[in-house]
């Protein structure tokens, strides 16, 4: 499926934004009203909407999830010198704001059932802690590619610790667990809206808890903190970080078509599964039992003695043939921002973790809820001859 010297071909990206046409209103409405900046009517309706799809007290919008995640932990009273519990396995957005509080976070690794966040792992961390007498102000559990961790047994043993719970559902809105939304579980949650991700404000993001003084709180805080008065009167520090009334509105219309791009991703991730689940070197991210993902991006690993430049030669050959496709996440406690910072492994012995093993073999593939049936078939095409080249094309023993 190589491209032919001197031929061209469309670019088929990873995640593109998916409009439903019905945005433009919602912009018309805003500059007939001239409500254009941080306030106005699609603020407002555009929480309320989203709190009641996903059945929650409420939501404050704000200008991207990592501000969101900012203001969750500024609401938990995180300061310097605290520590935060974070998955390993995120994007760097994740982690970035426990740092601008001045605190440290302590990375836990991933686990084979979901790809995210090890029990195991964090019961350890939580020992550790408990022992040296000082618990973490807050855990931060990343719901990776839209799959999601496991909310029971996790809140289980926050829970018994009292230690609260910000779920990073940034990629995870719309899935579900035993029929819960994703994002409804911890003391927070946190969705973002960026040009990639299921339904997008282009920029933006939303925090959402089951405490509204809290919300009327992170509202405040995310207006510059000001005080009720007729002058400016501030009496702590605050942020820049509402939504505009613009992208608001934006939000309004596709999260109407919400519903419909998670059946799209979802049969999207079918289509490559029907392609290459029966071979035996290829895993696919797994739907942990009561979940339901919203499969934001299909995510594969490539596995077995002798495949290790596999996954890298399917990325060189999607690029070669003009196709978006990443590697999954490199976990953080293997940044060079982070290095030094605690992680505790899935495994007894930290010399070993289950994340580490997914980034090396881990692939993205193109899974916009807009890809074309043809342009999916020149991505498998793509695969299978880089597959075919490394003798991976064995079906696994029924």
């Amino acid at each position: 499926m190589r491209i032919l010297p001197g031929t061209a071909m469309d670019r088929i990206y990873l995640s593109p934004p998916h409009m439903s046409g019905k945005e433009q209103h919602y912009i018309d409405e805003a500059f007939r009203s001239n409500w254009i900046a941080p306030a106005g009517p699609h603020i407002a309706a555009f929480e309320e909407e989203l709190a009641r799809y996903i059945h929650i007290e409420g939501a404050a919008a704000v200008s991207s999830g990592t501000a969101a995640i900012h203001l969750a932990l500024r609401l938990l009273g995180v300061e310097r010198g605290d520590i935060v519990l974070c998955s390993s396995f995120t994007f760097v957005a994740s982690a970035n704001p426990i740092r601008y509080l001045g605190a440290e976070p302590v990375f836990i690794d991933s686990e084979p059932d979901t790809w995210n966040m090890s029990p195991i792992a964090l019961e350890r961390a939580l020992e550790a802690s408990l022992r040296e007498g000082k618990l973490p102000k807050a855990v931060v559990v990343v719901h990776l590619y839209g799959g999601l961790a496991k909310m029971a047994e996790i809140m289980g043993i926050c829970n018994r610790y009292g230690v609260p719970v910000i779920e990073d559902a940034a990629e995870s809105l719309g899935s579900t667990y035993c029929e819960r939304q994703s994002g409804t579980f911890g003391h927070f949650g946190v969705f973002s809206f960026n040009g990639n991700k299921i339904i997008t404000t282009s920029g933006g993001g939303m925090l959402i808890s089951h405490d509204s003084d809290a919300l009327n709180r992170a509202r405040f805080l995310a207006t510059q903190a000001r005080d009720e008065a007729a002058h400016y009167e501030h009496s702590c520090a605050g942020y820049n970080y509402r939504m505009s009334n613009v992208l608001a509105g934006i939000g309004r219309a596709q999260l109407e078509a919400l519903d419909e791009r998670v059946e799209a991703r979802r049969a999207v991730y079918l289509r490559y599964y029907e392609a290459f689940g029966h071979l035996e070197e290829i895993s696919f991210m797994p739907e942990w039992r009561g979940t339901r993902s919203n499969r934001w991006l299909t995510a594969l690993t490539i596995d077995g003695m002798g495949y290790e430049g596999a996954a890298s030669a399917i990325l060189t050959e999607l690029g070669k043939n003009n196709i978006e496709a990443r590697p999954l996440w490199k976990p953080l406690h293997m940044q060079p921002l982070f290095h030094g910072v605690g992680f505790f492994s899935h495994y007894e012995s930290n010399e070993w973790s289950y994340c580490e093993q997914l980034f090396r073999s881990g692939i993205c593939l193109p899974s916009g809820s807009n890809l074309a049936p043809e342009d999916q078939s020149r991505v498998v095409g793509v695969v299978h001859d880089v597959l075919n080249r490394y003798g991976m094309a064995r079906s696994r023993a029924l």
